[in-house]
């Protein structure tokens, strides 16, 4: 007689997980997946060979979201065929107000609805419905405790992500991440470090610090620490990596990292400071809560300590209200800032912020007018910077082979990704390249040694 394996209800079955948004969203992907692993589930890259697929969904931006509802719905006719395989849905996008709803009425095929405020329930849910039979919706309202324990099934070596929070508590006018993930909570520095402890004892080489403001980390006094102090010890723990963290805010951001980031080399001197708009004017419809001359201060304080230091950031080009001369003082900002690089959008409402209801909308056609010119000035500066680094070397972290270039890849500390060719596998490996041709934001060069 055949021997089958079970865990828990369920015999081994496939998963397959879709996510749409941020770095965020990425890890807590990989959260999902050591759920589904630890009730017998394995990975599958195909629908049609999965038992369950998840669509881990974003709402900040409206092609995100758009993108998200066409791929659910594609999924209409593999329902049909097989009805037995369970359709999930969770992320930003079903704790938006409402939209669970919408997702019941125009997806009547999908199985489960959660949210991310009790995305740890999935297990619980899918046996529900598995029990029951029945459609099971649960989204939750207030954010709890947050729970330790978790496994998540890593999927980026010898790259690692640490949620030090969740949450947040700045209410940018545009942004809908207070709504649907919660007030700022701050997890334990004693859970921190014990994640990221064993992290590097497993052989992870590069560890960010995750959270909406890390600034803000440990500002209601519950953990005893500020994000300066965690930094610090997290640095502290042995063993050879690189540390990022990610995201500051420019109204927090101040001296107390910068002196953590010279005490230890191992933290990256890169930042990424979101600064929207260049435009003080328009920074107060935002509700940023700082000035252009603060950001450039902030930047300047960085790079006076380290000179070899870079700033990534985010720009929204045509909020409500945007005139010509705000937008040409954010290209003035980004020259003056000379960014490693940005991520450049278009402003979309989302419903349910303050920037959804003001009027003075800026016409499509001057939205992409203003984008193309500000990816330009963007990548003008990033090629500048690409091209400096031919002739020299560059320590790069190698993370993966690309089969097209039949190149392995990997970036250095300041974000750029280097290609090499090798015999053999460098993944996981610090590799030094002298740096011998620069294309747009890439770098290829050869190997002249390696760190370890």
């Amino acid at each position: 007689m055949e021997e089958k394996l079970y865990v828990g209800n369920f015999m081994e079955k496939k998963y397959r997980i879709v996510t749409y948004g941020c770095q965020m969203n990425v890890h807590e992907s990989e959260k999902i997946a050591g759920l589904l692993r630890g009730m017998g589930y394995t990975e599958t890259k195909e629908d049609a060979e999965a038992d369950i697929v998840v669509f881990n969904t974003c709402c900040i931006r409206e092609n995100a979201e758009n993108h998200a509802f066409g791929n659910i719905g594609a999924l209409k006719k593999l329902k049909r065929r097989k009805p037995g395989i369970l359709i999930a849905v969770g992320g930003c996008m079903t704790q938006e107000a409402g939209k669970a709803e919408v997702l019941k009425e125009k997806f009547p095929f999908i199985d489960i609805i959660f949210g991310t405020l009790n995305l740890e329930k999935l297990p619980e849910l899918i046996e529900r419905r598995l029990k029951e039979k029945k459609k099971v919706v649960e989204i939750r309202e207030k954010e709890g405790e947050i729970v330790e324990g978790e496994e998540p099934f890593r999927t980026s070596y010898p790259n690692a992500w640490v949620n030090i929070m969740y949450g947040c508590n700045n209410f940018c006018s545009y942004c809908i991440v207070p709504y649907v993930r919660g007030r700022e909570r701050s997890r334990k520095p004693e859970h921190i470090l014990s994640e990221v402890k064993k992290l590097v004892a497993e052989g992870y080489k590069e560890i960010t610090l995750l959270g909406q403001n890390v600034d803000s980390y440990g500002s209601d006094g519950s953990t005893g620490m500020t994000f300066a102090q965690l930094l610090d010890a997290v640095a502290s723990v042995e063993g050879k990596f690189r540390l990022r963290f990610m995201t500051s805010h420019p109204k927090d951001f101040g001296k107390d990292v910068i002196d953590v980031m010279e005490k230890h080399r191992k933290i990256c001197r890169l930042v990424h400071l979101p600064v929207q708009s260049g435009s003080d004017r328009i920074l107060r419809a935002m509700n940023r809560r700082y000035t252009g001359e603060k950001y450039l201060s902030e930047v300047e304080m960085l790079k006076s300590r380290f000179p070899e230091a870079e700033v990534t950031t985010d720009i929204i080009v045509g909020f409500p209200g945007e005139t010509e001369e705000d937008y040409l003082a954010t290209e003035a900002l980004v020259k003056k800032a000379d960014f490693a690089s940005a991520f450049t959008f278009v402003y979309s409402p989302r419903t349910g912020t303050k920037a959804a209801e003001m009027e003075d909308r800026v016409p499509p056609e001057v939205q992409k007018d203003r984008i193309m010119r500000l990816v330009a000035l963007v990548n003008s500066l990033t090629r500048k910077k690409s091209e400096r680094y031919v002739g020299r070397t560059a320590v790069i972290l190698c993370e993966d082979y690309d089969e097209k270039k039949k190149m392995y890849m990997g970036r250095d500390e300041f974000g750029r990704m280097g290609y090499f060719r090798s015999e053999r596998s460098r993944i996981g490996e610090f590799v030094t390249l002298k740096i011998t041709v620069a294309n747009g934001i890439s770098l290829f060069g050869e190997p002249v040694g390696e760190e370890e």
